[in-house]
């Protein structure tokens, strides 16, 4: 199997895979890996306008104050209501490592199951959070400080957004019975894709423009959510918000 030496070479780590800090430091490293090249272009956004012409907000200036309070925010989420979630999963259900990897045509299928029911359950959370004013107001509003996106303001959200969609995120492996490998993968991808939704550009090599007929959103289609807040309620596809007529792909 392709994927065997390198879940191999992971059971030789073992002991760092079955930590209860290993979920919360891969969560805070692949989520701030995803954001630095972003980070970067708003950077060079500020002097060449040849990134600029790539913002999906041009008018959007780099702030340093929204980086820190992106930052702060994501940290005090993090340490305060994750990582005691994480230990007691931990210790109430202790990580087991098979010996065989799976195989990879089960793996990218698995993976595209969780990130479709990922997408539907953040569909009907999101599309509730702002239809029920209480719940808007109480809950979602903070994600919605910034009427720009951009990759530091994916996980600027309150507890309740950040504990329900992680909730979803890591419930829908153990319910398809994935490999830790699998569940590793989707957990990656998740976060990549929910920072590009996020970054504020649309770009060549977005995933928007490689998956075909419009059937994903991506970075243009959250863009216009946070600009208007009455549309485009799905994460990544657009097939949920063609269903309820919420889908908008205009300015």
């Amino acid at each position: 199997m392709l994927l065997q030496p390198l879940w191999t070479f992971m059971l030789g780590h073992s002991s760092l895979l079955q930590s209860p800090v290993f979920p919360i430091f891969i969560s805070l490293g692949v989520y701030l890996s995803c954001c630095l090249p972003f980070l970067l272009l708003d950077l060079l956004s500020c002097r060449w306008a040849l990134v600029r012409r790539y913002k999906l907000q041009p008018q959007s200036s780099f702030s340093w104050t929204l980086v820190w309070n992106c930052l702060a925010l994501t940290l005090y989420n993090h340490l305060v209501f994750i990582f005691p979630l994480t230990v007691m999963h931990w210790y109430l259900r202790p990580v087991h490592l098979p010996e065989e990897g799976p195989s990879l045509p089960h793996l990218l299928a698995q993976v595209l199951v969780c990130l479709l029911l990922f997408d539907f359950q953040s569909f009907i959370w999101h599309l509730l959070h702002h239809r029920v004013p209480w719940l808007y107001r109480t809950f979602h509003k903070v994600h919605h400080t910034y009427s720009y996106t951009s990759s530091l303001t994916t996980e600027y959200s309150g507890a309740w957004e950040t504990l329900s969609l992680g909730f979803f995120a890591a419930v829908n492996p153990v319910l398809l019975g994935c490999h830790p490998l699998t569940e590793l993968a989707f957990f990656i991808l998740n976060i990549w894709l929910s920072v590009e939704d996020h970054c504020g550009y649309d770009l060549p090599c977005s995933t928007h423009h490689l998956v075909p007929f419009g059937l994903y959103g991506g970075a243009r289609h959250h863009d216009l959510h946070h600009l208007k807040s009455t549309c485009n309620y799905a994460p990544y596809f657009t097939h949920w918000d063609r269903l309820a007529g919420t889908l908008s792909t205009q300015d």
